[in-house]
């Protein structure tokens, strides 16, 4: 991993019926993926700015708990590419992100103004630790 923030545990926000077919299909691939070569992650402290500013309002979404040691692919940090001179680096894994690394799945659906706040089944991932959850069963909110 280069520029690691030492964290072990990132995060990525998608659909439900997304991780449904990755899991029929043995690797999630992000549409990030195909767009810009990379799927878009985050850390704990980032994943809700994401969430409010990209995911607004959007239900049915879920949230991947994801063990950097396990993923396959590099991971690197990197600043977002619509502001590439910012310090903010963001997690990027780069290939088809691996099924066993994913720790978790847990419901990320948003409050009655659309905005989001971080499940206390992400939050208890603050370092890095906590029981594996097998990640074709979400976690239950």
């Amino acid at each position: 991993m280069i520029g690691s923030n030492n964290m072990g545990m990132i995060f990525h926000i998608t659909r439900q019926e997304d991780w449904r077919r990755a899991l029929e299909a043995g690797s999630y691939r992000a549409d990030s993926l195909e767009r810009q070569g990379f799927i878009h992650c985050s850390t704990q402290m980032q994943v809700l700015r994401v969430a409010n500013a990209l995911f607004r309002g959007q239900r049915g979404m879920v949230l991947l708990c994801i063990d950097e040691q396990r993923v396959q692919p590099a991971i690197l940090y990197e600043a977002p590419l619509e502001q590439p001179e910012s310090p903010e680096r963001f997690p990027h894994i780069y290939g088809p992100l691996n099924i066993d690394a994913v720790v978790a799945v847990v419901p990320f659906e948003p409050r009655d103004d659309g905005s989001f706040e971080l499940p206390p089944q992400a939050a208890k991932f603050s370092d890095g630790g906590g029981p594996p959850v097998d990640p074709g069963d979400p976690v239950e909110g």
